[in-house]
């Protein structure tokens, strides 16, 4: 299983301190089933916990998820600063993910060089 973040999403965990295990750890969560919502068109939420807290109090994640193939992390939120994400930025999650799901290897690699995503190594 490979995991990706976005650039975007890699400046919001550095800000918010939650680390590639932790991203590991909800990936892993999501393999065995354990999802906490299913948006459909492959977009899953999951929750991460803040750093001495539990889940519930956490982060929520979108992420565009292919079991027993690839994760990437496109967005995230702390629960007590927003709720949920809307209608439409489901619908625009669904629309990326199918772009992003169908990258090839080698359209990968040149949005890893360029740094649209990055790959979160294990540990």
């Amino acid at each position: 299983m490979r995991i990706f973040k976005s650039r975007w999403f890699q400046r919001f965990a550095r800000k918010e301190g939650i680390t590639d295990a932790a991203l590991h750890e909800a990936v892993a969560r999501a393999e065995k089933g354990q999802i906490d919502a299913e948006l459909g068109g492959e977009v899953i939420k999951q929750r991460i916990a803040r750093p001495g807290q539990g889940r519930s109090k956490g982060y929520r994640t979108i992420i565009f998820f292919r079991h027993g193939a690839k994760a990437f992390f496109v967005y995230g939120f702390a629960k007590n600063q927003r709720a949920n994400i809307d209608d439409d930025e489901k619908e625009r999650f669904k629309e990326a993910a199918r772009i992003v799901l169908a990258l090839t290897e080698a359209q990968l690699a040149v949005r890893l060089t360029r740094g649209d995503f990055v790959e979160v190594k294990s540990e």
